[in-house]
This record gives C-alpha cells, structure tokens and sequence, in this order.
C-alpha cells in the first residue's frame, strides 16, 4: 500500500470545507493523505523545495515552482467579486500616489495579492510602496494600530475590515475583472511531479469528490471546518465559502486556464514574473 500523501492547505473555511472529507477518511477508495495547515505564504515558501506531495500555493508562486509541481485541475481558488483589498483607516483624496514610499501591509512576497497589487499600481503610476510581509490576519489590526498606513487583505478580513473602522481603497478583483473581463485566479492546489500522473489524476478526481460530498454533506463537514475557522462567526464562516468555492473549484475549466495566463503574461510583461512563464495543469 502507498504510504499516505502529505497534503497541505490553509485553515481557512474554503479550503477546509473542499477538504473536509478527504481529509477525515470519508471518501471510500480515496488516496490516503496526512494533512498539514498552515497560511498561504507558509505553503508558498514550502513549496519551493518540494515540502509537501500536495499543496495550496498562489498563482503568483507557481511560476517559480514549475519545475517541480503541476496544477490539479480541481480544489483551486478563482471567481468573480472575491478579489483581494487594499484598506485603509480613511479615503487617501490625492489618490494611491500617496501611498508612495509608505509601509503597507502584504501578505506574503509570492502571494497572488501582492502580485496584483503591483501590476495595479503600475498601471496607475502610483509609485513603489515598501512591503511589509505578515500573516493575512495579523493585517487588519496592523492597520487600525498604525503600524502600517494601508494593507493588502485576503480570505475572511474582506468580511471584518470595516468593523475595525478601515475604508477599502483599492479593489483588486474588480479592477482585475475591469481591465480583463475575467475571473480572478488566487490559488491552486499542486501535485508533485514525482507522484507521476496517474497517482496524481487519482488525487484530482478525490479532490472533486471531496467537495461533493461536502455539499451533499454539510452535517458531516462543518464541524472540521469551525475548528479550524480562526474564531469567526457563523455567518462570515458561510460568506466566505459561498464565495471561494464555486464552479471554478469543481474545475478551473477554459476560463479559468485563460485567466491564469492572463495574469503571467501580464505579471511576465511588466518584468514581476520570469520571462514566459506558463501554467502547467495536469
């Protein structure tokens, strides 16, 4: 028998509502996976000496990552109005040049977020911010302290920003959905080449069955899911997955494949990616 396959994803309720049933040996005839939570940076970086057999990374990681992993068609992040945000703690009059040289809270250097966010103020010329990397929820409150003059947020803080008193300045999705038309892809889930590709289709196909069953299912998936939702309330914990998950995660589908070599090439031309970079799915 294969020994189980490390299969690393974030604790946020997307990822743990898709995986739920995977994880917890709920699907008959399913490869067997030990199961690693960590934040989407985290991944990231483990990504890059080939940590784990499957992983959540972003896009704006995976062309450094090639080499060494394709993408599963199946349990990744992409979708319309689920953009990240650039907030604030109140409306900057003269514009996003006044962020210029100012410390702004991102959520990791190979994030998609951060990735976006640079193409964005290229194109509105609006001058180079200094980066200031952090775990996505330590974001808000890094603003609302004055830590840092904006931040880059994702995953649930898109639902919390504005209790803390923050302004969004800057929707990254919907600029993104203005200037290509397209979904947004955020994340995807990886298989590591030396898993070969019938091993990996396998896992694909259990991927996509997972989230039936959680949809078929809820009863027997919520409760992993609270466990691991950082403390947030019942509705933002529904919010966040009925806009995550969707049709793009049953199958990035042909949309979803040109969205993403939509943003290399685009990230490729403005010299932010390697030079061609392309998606490889399995």
């Amino acid at each position: 028998m294969n020994a189980p396959l490390t299969l690393a994803y974030s604790p946020c309720p997307n990822d743990t509502y898709v995986f739920a049933a995977l994880a917890n040996g709920l699907l008959p005839d399913a490869p067997q996976v030990h199961v690693v939570l960590e934040d989407v940076e985290t991944l990231n970086a483990a990504a890059e000496t080939g940590t784990h057999a499957l992983t959540k990374v972003s896009y704006g990681a995976i062309p450094y990552l090639t080499e060494r992993y394709s993408i599963l068609r199946s349990g990744g992040a992409l979708g319309r109005g689920c953009g990240p945000l650039l907030v604030a703690r109140s409306q900057i009059a003269s514009g996003l040049g006044a962020l210029a040289g100012a410390r702004v809270a991102i959520p990791g250097e190979r994030t998609t977020a951060y990735l976006l966010l640079r193409l964005a103020l290229a194109e509105f010329r609006a001058g180079e911010i200094v980066p200031v990397p952090m775990r996505f929820d330590s974001i808000v409150p890094a603003v609302a302290s004055h830590e840092v003059a904006a931040g880059l947020i994702i995953h649930e803080s898109r639902f919390t920003y504005e209790e803390h008193g923050l302004v969004s300045l800057l929707d990254l999705g919907a600029w993104w959905e203005r200037a290509t038309g397209m979904p947004i892809p955020l994340g995807a889930i990886l298989a590591r080449r030396d898993l070969g590709a019938e091993r990996s289709r396998a896992v694909d196909a259990a991927v996509r069955r997972s989230l039936a069953f959680a949809r078929a299912h809820e009863h027997a998936v919520m409760g992993y899911v609270r466990e691991h939702a950082f403390e947030m309330s019942e509705p933002v914990m529904r919010k966040h997955i009925a806009l995550y998950v969707n049709e793009f995660t049953d199958d990035v589908g042909d949309a979803g494949m040109r969205a993403v070599r939509e943003l290399f090439d685009r990230a490729s031309r403005a010299g932010l990616l390697p030079a061609a970079a392309e998606p490889r799915f399995l």
